[in-house]
């Protein structure tokens, strides 16, 4: 015997085989676990999947349906096998499903006492139900749950078992609404059940643990219901699991418990049929509800008002359907008047929730067609408030508060009586996508003022840049906070939900500050910059005034500074710097690229920090310029510059050679003078001099001649001691008349450049 596949413990007709069982517990080895041990049963409808579900979770081979064939009964009577892999020791036993057709009309009375036989013996007893047929009174076995219920407190001492729900084919309904109403329906069921006149009072949790777990359709989700099989074997075998949750008595006592009980159950005349009125009523009122729900859905004024939602909102839409839904739930009351009561209001709460299932959609869209008008108003209003000079957040606050208003309105023009419905989902919808709106306004507004200001100083370059910037940052984000923080008021979001957008405001402040970083430390902008600052420097005065070159001017000192101040503006644009970390930037710069003096260092006079693609200390997501790009850098704007720096040098070595002329053609003019005068006579140049015209030049001429003559260097003075004997000796040789149409000539020379 394969332990896996089992025996029938009770035949078809009820007869029960007391010798298959022992031998079952001998070949198992059940008879010697002791305590240690558990029996799981499962009970339901005939062709639920119920051998299925127990091979999948405790490895057993049940005969299963074939679902290529047609419907019937496969499992006939009850089945017991040993579980594969339980820990502890494990008993399955399967059920015959109920409501088999195979049985006729005289089935009731057996699913009544194999379901009790199950409550009663079993220390797990899985109850195996459609997931469409929670609610309704004969497919989740209410009528069984009762006899049972009433038979258990009469026959049996309570001994704590787990009634385990398993919903099949699970879709879409939330499994804790399911888990809600099925739980209300079974302490309904329990309460409803007269106490014994002999008996205590007891409680539903004096017999039974209640469970659910929820599956998927096997045949259309396999993976999906292997894997939640999986995870329903594992609540039975994990430690403190299902199978711990128990009473056990002794197994080797089994087989004699379990013949009594089912005596007992066998013997029990209290076990018929359910009554037939509650029968009837079950199928009559479940049909008449079918059709009441049919004509709704075929019904032409609510076809029309479908038809006219999916164009745009519907004045009195609630109104409307509310009409149309009572004129069928009406007519379902009039039909099922003299059916059980309890039966014909579950069955008119199925209706109902049906028909809500139908029109969902409509008033989903109803709701979604305010959502997009709201939010749409809202956007054109601040927009026109904004462009009007109002403050922004005051702003967004009035719009707030018109556009829910509009939004609670056609809530209740769209309410369905019936459903209990409300728009505060999509109303908190509406309120988060409003503050997005505000939101994403101002913050662009915010941004691009900082994004300008924050460029402004890169642009700058001044050595506290940094410092500025994040000054900058920290007043800019203030204000914003500051008016933001009472936004929640206005848009009845949490503050949660504001502290969260306030967030994103700062990260979105730091970012932009990081990207125009980014822009301005692009290798052309920092390029120019750097030229920009180094002739500002250069050509420039204390004052910033600009001038020609002069003769005294140390263009080496000039040049340094200048150099000084463009490796400045490469070093604040090496790094972000918004979190006031210290780093050693400019010491590698300055140390690699200019020496104590501001020159460029000799090779080999100081390491050479700037070989690396990575500063010490600079995150690499901070850094913008690399060592190797700094020095590319550096090196490109030194070959740029050298045109300006020889010009300079050139200008002033003109400068100092034309001086040099100057001087010595003055020089030698005082010296033919003085010979002249040596030549001709005091008298006769005394009176050549006292000539108007000479006179005149003379007077003019002369302070510059005596300032020129106070600034020959020594180089100049020199020449002229050589040349004056030879000027003198060559004047002596001229005739008088010579020497002064020599001095008119000096004389008007003179004058010309002074009349000029």
């Amino acid at each position: 015997m394969k332990m896996e596949e089992g025996m029938q413990l009770i035949d078809g007709n009820g007869k029960f085989n007391v010798e298959g069982l022992k031998d079952f517990m001998t070949a198992t080895g059940f008879a010697q676990c002791g305590l240690s041990y558990a029996i799981v049963a499962i009970i339901g409808q005939q062709s639920s999947g119920k051998s299925t579900l127990m091979n999948h979770v405790f490895g057993t081979n049940f005969k299963m349906l074939d679902a290529y064939k047609r419907r019937g009964q496969t499992t006939k009577g009850i089945w017991i096998a040993k579980c594969n892999d339980m820990k502890p020791f494990t008993i399955a036993m399967d059920f015959e499903g109920t409501d088999s057709k195979a049985r006729g009309e005289d089935n009731t009375a057996f699913e009544r006492q194999s379901a009790l036989f199950a409550l009663a013996i079993a220390d797990i007893i899985l109850i195996n139900m459609w997931y469409k047929d929670i609610g309704l009174e004969h497919a989740a076995s209410r009528p069984l749950l009762k006899t049972v219920f009433q038979v258990m407190k009469r026959l049996f001492k309570p001994r704590k078992r787990t009634l385990l729900f398993v919903i099949r084919d699970h879709s879409k309904t939330p499994f804790e609404y399911l888990e809600t109403a099925l739980k209300e329906d079974i302490d309904e069921i329990w309460d409803s059940v007269a106490e014994p006149e002999t008996s205590r009072s007891v409680v539903l949790s004096d017999f039974f643990n209640v469970e659910i777990a929820a599956l998927s359709s096997y045949e259309f989700e396999e993976e999906n219901f292997k894997e939640q099989v999986a995870r329903l074997r594992q609540r039975f075998i994990s430690p403190g699991g299902l199978t711990d949750q128990r009473e056990a008595e002794p197994s080797s006592g089994f087989f004699i418990r379990a013949e009594k009980i089912w005596k007992t159950i066998k013997d029990n005349k209290d076990l018929d049929l359910p009554a037939l009125k509650v029968m009837v009523a079950t199928v009559r009122c479940e049909e008449i509800a079918e059709e009441k729900l049919r004509q709704f859905t075929t019904d032409d004024d609510w076809l029309a008002l479908k038809e006219d939602v999916q164009d745009g909102p519907v004045s009195g839409f609630g109104a409307t359907l509310d009409s149309i839904l009572e004129t069928y739930l009406s007519q379902y009351d009039m039909e099922v008047i003299h059916f059980d009561q309890h039966v014909w209001n579950a069955k008119r709460r199925q209706m109902e929730s049906q028909a809500l299932e139908v029109v969902r959609n409509a008033y989903d869209t109803m709701l979604e067609y305010l959502y997009s008008n709201t939010l749409e108003s809202f956007k054109t209003s601040l927009e026109q408030l904004l462009k009007g000079g109002e403050g922004f957040v005051a702003s967004a606050g009035t719009c707030a508060q018109s556009c829910f208003l509009q939004f609670d309105k056609g809530c209740e023009d769209a309410f369905i009586r019936l459903s209990g419905w409300n728009g505060s989902g999509v109303r908190g919808k509406l309120s988060r996508h409003m503050l997005s709106e505000m939101m994403a306004k101002h913050v662009k507004q915010f941004t691009d003022v900082l994004a300008d200001e924050v460029q402004s100083l890169f642009e700058a370059g001044e050595a506290d840049t940094w410092v500025s910037v994040r000054n900058l940052l920290a007043s800019k984000t203030d204000v914003a906070e500051s008016e933001l923080s009472n936004a929640h008021v206005d848009f009845e979001v949490p503050r949660s939900e504001i502290d969260k957008r306030l967030g994103y405001l700062k990260e979105n402040a730091r970012s932009v500050v990081e990207r125009k970083a980014r822009e301005s430390a692009a290798t052309g902008r920092v390029l120019m910059r750097m030229k920009d600052r180094f002739v500002k420097v250069f050509n420039h005065d204390e004052n910033s005034k600009s001038g020609a070159w002069t003769s005294e001017q140390n263009i080496e000192e000039i040049e340094r500074n200048a150099l000084s101040a463009s490796l400045k503006i490469l070093e604040i644009m090496a790094a972000i710097r918004l979190d006031q970390t210290t780093d050693q930037i400019e010491h590698a710069l300055f140390s690699s690229l200019m020496d104590g003096n501001g020159a460029v260092p000799a090779s080999g006079a100081t390491p050479d920090l700037l070989t690396s693609n990575a500063w010490e200390e600079v995150s690499p997501n901070a850094t913008l310029l690399t060592p190797v790009e700094c020095k590319s850098l550096w090196m490109q704007f030194k070959a740029d510059i050298k045109y300006i720096i020889n010009q300079a040098t050139s200008a002033q070595g003109t400068l100092r050679q034309a001086k040099r002329a100057i001087k010595i053609v003055v020089g030698v003019a005082v010296v033919v003078g003085a010979a002249v005068v040596a030549t001709v006579g005091a008298p006769t140049a005394m009176g050549i001099a006292a000539r108007p015209e000479v006179a005149a030049v003379m007077k003019e001429v002369g302070p510059g001649l005596a300032a020129v003559m106070k600034d020959i260097g020594p180089e100049v003075l020199a020449t002229l001691k050589d040349i004056g004997p030879e000027v003198a000796g060559a004047v002596r040789s001229l005739g008088p008349q010579i020497v002064t149409a020599v001095i008119a000539m000096m004389t008007n020379g003179f004058a010309r450049p002074h009349q000029q």
